[in-house]
């Protein structure tokens, strides 16, 4: 569900942007918003599954996504529509902070990793269906239809979480950390604020600076207040693992990366090669299928072979993908498209099936809850880093390369051509830079727990 509306408002970004006469860095924070909610709140329902059960907190999570999917649909304001997206990613949060965890919990430890890749299976159903599903019905029911569609689905998802996922067994039942939850999520607002907006405001602003600073500095808070409370929101000494501590920095590293091609291709592809929301859902369509192909492989061979190698491998197809991605241009062949995205899914495929199972295998199984949701923080604040900073970046250099270009003797055409390839270059290689590193944090990893050998 959650993958699913992800992948059809980013289609439909352009189409809202038109509708409400706003620009992409103001549109943004429909993407923005549910990501800044959903990644301040993972550890809080992680928390709270461990607490009462982690069924309780999955169907919960449903009821609320639905219902907000239906006050997004209805939204007659830019405002409005952030505001019902921050209810709908209340209930994705506790859905995304429950799933691992239930994985882990009653899944046999050698087919953990088959099954974690059915997470990952059901994650590229939904985002190869959503780029074609979203410009279809984008372009022939507006974008309000994005949301209704999650309506019928919730409530057939939730009613069948109600008959078949197994009761809470075991729930501890320790006081819940509020204090530290409403640390953390002032922290994250503060620190994503500036990164959003810097393209409109400069570096050394002072608003920018205070509003930096103040996050960093809750941050710290809350690492105190957590080391120093009896039942923290997030035990710290999970990080003495460098298993855990470096497959969580490659995946908030890898969903960076990703993240910008998730931003700024449907811009390329709709207005700058006037391709129709259909047909951009389409080419976009191809890196999610090549990620549903090969993570079934990739499942496998986790529970066979040393998990750090094959995550690796596939950072390394992501670097590669972001590189080629970068060459696009006002001429590009339709195929060259499809090939540096496919390339990309490649990677994604690769990479996140043995990555989150080193992660979930290297804590014990009374705090897979807790591990759960902070892989699927960890997972979500790249996603916000990414869209901020590949935003951000993106508009930050159309106005520097406007200001270069209008010097010289050429065309309307030509300028707009040469601003826009410039700034989506210069945004996909900060994304592979990102890529780089993760390449690096996935090889110090270390050895992990390499999968069960089975029949």
């Amino acid at each position: 569900m959650s993958a699913l509306d992800g992948s059809i408002v980013n289609i439909s970004l352009p189409a809202i942007g038109s509708y409400f006469n706003i620009t992409i860095t103001t549109v943004e924070w429909v993407v923005l918003s549910y990501l800044i909610i959903i990644s301040s709140l993972l550890l809080t329902f992680g928390r709270l599954g461990d607490l009462y059960g982690h069924k309780k907190i999955y169907i919960i999570g449903f009821a609320i996504f639905t219902v907000g999917s239906l006050f997004c649909a209805l939204s007659s304001s830019i405002i409005l529509l952030v505001v019902f997206r921050v209810l709908q990613a209340v209930g994705a949060g506790m859905l995304m902070s429950m799933g691992p965890a239930i994985i882990t919990l009653y899944a046999p430890p050698g087919r953990r990793g088959r099954y974690l890749g059915i997470i990952g299976i059901s994650v590229s159903i939904a985002l190869s269906t959503g780029p074609v599903l979203g410009g279809f019905l984008t372009t022939v029911f507006g974008w309000q239809s994005i949301f209704l569609i999650n309506i019928p689905i919730g409530i057939m998802a939730f009613i069948w979480a109600i008959k078949v996922l197994p009761a809470a067994k075991n729930a501890e039942k320790y006081p819940f950390d509020f204090k530290g939850a409403i640390i953390l999520f002032l922290a994250l607002t503060f620190i994503i604020f500036p990164i959003s907006f810097i393209d409109r405001l400069e570096i050394n602003n002072p608003i920018m600076i205070g509003s930096f600073v103040l996050g960093v500095g809750l941050s710290l808070l809350f690492v105190f207040a957590e080391l120093n409370t009896k039942h923290p929101l997030f035990e710290f000494s999970l990080f003495k693992s460098r298993v855990f501590l470096m497959g969580n920095i490659s995946l908030l590293l890898n969903f960076i990366a990703q993240f910008t091609v998730s931003l700024i291709i449907p811009f390329y592809l709709i207005e700058f090669r006037n391709f129709s929301a259909a047909m951009a859902g389409l080419i976009l369509i191809a890196s999610p299928i090549v990620a549903l192909v090969i993570t079934p492989l990739a499942g496998y061979l986790t529970d066979h072979y040393e998990t750090r190698f094959i995550s690796s491998a596939g950072m390394v197809l992501i670097t590669s993908g972001l590189f080629l991605l970068g060459l696009l241009n006002e001429n590009s062949n339709i195929a060259y498209i499809v090939l540096y995205l496919a390339i990309t899914g490649l990677g994604i495929g690769m990479f996140q099936t043995p990555n989150n199972y080193a992660i979930m295998s290297s804590v014990d199984p009374n705090r897979s809850g807790t591990a759960s949701s902070m892989l699927a923080t960890m997972r979500n604040l790249g996603m916000v880093f990414g869209a901020s900073l590949s935003g951000s970046l993106f508009s930050y250099r159309q106005i520097y390369l406007t200001k270069i270009y209008t010097l010289k003797t050429v065309t309307v055409t030509d300028l707009n051509n040469m601003v826009f390839t410039g700034a989506m270059r210069f945004t996909f290689t900060v994304g592979a830079i990102m890529a780089c590193a993760a390449i690096i944090a996935s090889l110090v990893m270390g050895s992990g727990k390499r999968g069960v050998k089975i029949p």
